[in-house]
């Protein structure tokens, strides 16, 4: 099977990604042990990288008219503003229950022990409009799944979801089929 021969801009993007992935801090039995914490505050404090990040993410989507960028809290809502500010897009918050102020959306998903749920505000999308999560980390694909029926029951139109890291041995993408997705870094 020929190989896909990788254009300049795909190039920049892995080029971009590795030095995003160096960045990034490990911080070992957080917040409980056995747990490799990725910490992205190192990205954050550098504001040449904190910028690249936002735009290289940005260059990925240019020319799909987004109209919203959804974020889950609270780490998500750091470049998924930023992102939207540089698409020329809304920003849509999506929330823990009882964060938000006027009448909600709830959607209840299942963790390795329990429920939770998440929240969006019931005129946060019109019918039709393309929309992209965006999260800071793709693992077990809880949150994110539980974010794309919020978008698909207020009639949004998803074309993707991005996110910083994936930890990708927790197969997270199984629970987004037919959703394109995009990560900088994937921990296997």
């Amino acid at each position: 099977m020929p190989t896909k021969k990788l254009s300049a801009s795909d190039k920049e993007f892995l080029a971009f990604a590795k030095r995003f992935e160096k960045q990034v801090r490990n911080v070992p039995d957080f917040p409980k042990p056995g747990i490799l914490f990725k910490d992205i505050t190192t990205v954050l404090k550098n504001k040449t990288l904190f910028g690249e990040t936002v735009k290289q993410l940005a260059k990925q989507y240019k020319g799909k008219k987004i109209d919203k960028i959804v974020s889950v809290e609270s780490r998500g809502f750091i470049f998924g503003a930023a992102l939207a500010y540089q698409l020329g897009a809304g920003f849509v918050p999506v929330r823990k229950p009882n964060k938000l102020p006027a009448e909600t959306l709830r959607e209840e998903y299942a963790l390795e022990y329990g429920t939770d749920a998440l929240e969006i505000h019931t005129d946060a999308i019109k019918k039709g409009e393309k929309i992209l999560i965006h999260d800071d980390v793709l693992a077990t694909g809880g949150t994110a799944a539980a974010t794309a029926k919020l978008v698909e029951r207020l009639g949004g139109k998803l074309i993707g979801a991005c996110f910083l890291i994936e930890l990708s041995f927790l197969n997270g993408r199984e629970k987004l089929p037919n959703l394109d997705i995009l990560s900088l870094v994937k921990v296997s």
